[in-house]
């Protein structure tokens, strides 16, 4: 079994193990590659346009990591064509597929990225152009592979001139059309040629050498070569399971029934779950992978100890489909807790409707192993992973629940990150994330914004001022944006576009979102008038970052509207993060 997986840079260790094994694999099967050729390529894939050419690299990889085979695509963005670079499978197992999947993903990028064609260099399969018997024999297959998808030599031009007079097996150039049926033009040819023999061997051509191969493209419309091995019509493109970089790994929480009483504004419910669910069907870019159990030593990383030890100890011990609410809070002497477990809930919340019941602790436990599975898919390739969870998390600081909160799966799944790397968080909640600020208060190594309803008017109320910057080492990265009682769409986007910038200058490796839907019309818990489209343009401009993306939900309450709101805040995602180059 294998996967395809597109592999931006190495920036994180599945990705940087990646790049090492295709270098690896460059060493090994193209022995007349410059070492210097194979040590740039971390830093092709970092600095796209470097080198003329953006480099896209996609792996074929196991459930292990194992590479296969891995494929090289070159994109010019200036006269927009591909130049498949590279494409190799490990010996061993090729005829399993893998060869033919790694081209068929090159062929989808190149569409994707409306290329006027996808180039390549492929060694003669004619004895006047090679001597030697079993090379000619490989250079056959080769080329019947590819003309099974209508790609075929590019013929009537002097580009299979030798470098050096005397050299052997001088490469075609092969021409892909990607099924478009639309003729290629000399003039563009000629600028296509004189890219490629610039940028790849400029160095290595002998003078005049690029000049003559250039003139020598008459034909108009340029001519390709008759099939020769596949007389019937070029193999269709198969549909294919998007690869991860174009998928968005979806975990749900199975274990979110929490026992309410509805007249204590109990309204985070679990139709939520439901409602969302509902909005995503049909969208066939999401993949379903079931929550794993997690340590709950990654919860006392952010939470206190004793913190979590009560909520388990306390929720264990209420009755079944009984709930109990905080109604005393030790302001004084809070050094003394109170022994009887059901007071002591004001020892621990910040308000008076977040109830204790027997499934509380379970709910929160697996949201906690919902968010750090959707993380761990980040870590495994995944550009975006979505952790549909209730209850939500945002307002629980490191030893305190309320706002329907408990634990913060935000916190401990951006916690989980930045052993990685630096992480970005944003919460994009009506409602100020006072936990994540809090538990993220006095470190440098993750940035917390938040854009939330003013503190004026909004819950919790007492946090989420903009003077709130971090303290000690984390001075300056903390960032709030206190909005006013009514906001629209428009208004929104332009302080979500300053928060994006500010994220940006931290140059994160991960981005964690936030993601409450409560800031929709006519949602019970907020004030704001955002619309379908709104959401849509919202995910458009977090994917346009292009930074691997964890999606934590948090709240959004009115059910009419949040599957629909949910469906369109992802489309514009998944849109503008794993069709980056989409025009």
């Amino acid at each position: 079994m294998f996967r395809i997986r597109r592999v931006y840079d190495d920036s994180i260790p599945i990705d940087r193990d990646a790049v090492s094994q295709v270098q690896a694999i460059l060493r090994s099967q193209f022995a007349s590659l410059p070492e210097s050729e194979i040590r740039k390529l971390p830093q092709t894939l970092r600095n796209p346009l470097k080198f003329r050419f953006r480099s896209i690299l996609f792996v074929a990889d196991d459930s292990r990591a194992r590479v296969k085979g891995f494929a090289l695509l070159l994109h010019a963005p200036d006269l927009n064509f591909c130049f498949l670079d590279f494409i190799s499978v490990d010996p061993g197992l090729r005829g399993g597929g893998i060869g033919g999947a790694l081209y068929e993903r090159v062929r989808d990028e190149s569409r994707v990225l409306k290329a006027v064609g996808l180039f390549f260099e492929s060694l003669p399969d004619e004895p006047g152009l090679c001597r030697d018997r079993a090379l000619l024999k490989q250079n056959r297959a080769r080329l019947r592979f590819y003309e099974r998808y209508g790609a075929r030599p590019i013929i009537n031009t002097a580009y299979e001139t030798p470098l050096k007079p005397g050299d052997d097996c001088p490469p075609h150039l092969v021409y892909d059309p990607l099924d478009s049926g639309e003729p290629l033009s000399a003039d563009t040819l000629k600028k296509i040629v004189r890219a490629v023999l610039e940028r790849k061997y400029g160095d290595k051509t002998p003078p005049g050498y690029i000049e003559r191969v250039v003139d020598s493209v008459r034909d108009d419309p340029v001519r390709i070569r008759e099939p020769r091995y596949h007389v019937k019509e070029p193999r269709a493109p198969r549909a294919c399971r998007p690869s991860l970089d174009r998928a968005i790994g979806l975990v749900v929480n199975d274990r979110h029934e929490i026992h309410h009483v509805h007249e204590r504004g109990y309204v985070e419910a679990p139709v939520r779950i439901g409602s969302i669910l509902g909005g995503l069907e049909g969208l066939d870019f999401f993949v379903r992978r079931e929550p794993r159990h997690f340590p709950e030593t990654l919860i006392k990383k952010v939470h206190a100890r004793d913190f979590v030890e009560y909520l388990k100890r306390v929720c264990s011990k209420v009755e079944e489909g009984r709930s109990i609410y905080p109604y005393v809070f030790p302001i004084r002497n809070a050094a003394r807790r109170p022994k009887d477990l059901p007071v002591r809930a004001g020892y621990y919340c910040i308000d008076t409707f977040t109830p204790l019941n027997r499934n509380a602790y379970v709910a929160a436990k697996r949201s906690v192993d919902c968010a750090l599975t959707a993380a761990e898919m980040l870590l495994q390739g995944y550009r975006i992973s979505y952790a549909l969870v209730r209850p939500p998390g945002h307002h629980a600081e490191s030893r305190a629940f309320g706002g329907f909160c408990y634990f913060n799966s935000t916190a401990i799944a951006a916690d989980y990150l930045s052993a990685q790397g630096r992480v970005a968080v944003i919460d994009i909640d009506y409602h100020h994330g006072n936990g994540s600020q809090e538990i993220f208060y006095d470190r440098s190594d993750v940035l917390t914004v938040s854009i939330h309803g003013s503190p004026d008017f909004a819950y919790p109320y007492f946090s989420g001022f903009r003077d709130e910057r971090g303290s000690g080492s984390g001075l300056g990265y903390n960032v709030n944006y206190p909005l006013p009682e009514h906001f629209g769409g428009e208004e929104y986007r332009r302080v979500l576009s300053k928060a994006l910038r500010r994220i940006q200058r931290f140059r994160p490796k991960f981005l964690v979102v936030a993601l409450g839907l409560d800031t929709a019309k006519a949602d019970p818990t907020g004030t704001w008038s955002l619309k379908e489209k709104d959401f849509e343009e919202n995910g458009r401009m977090i994917g346009a970052m292009k930074i691997p993306t964890l999606i934590v939900h948090e709240g959004g309450y009115r059910a009419r509207s949040l599957g629909s709101n949910a469906r369109h805040f992802f489309l514009g995602l998944w849109e503008s993060a794993c069709f980056p180059e989409k025009r």
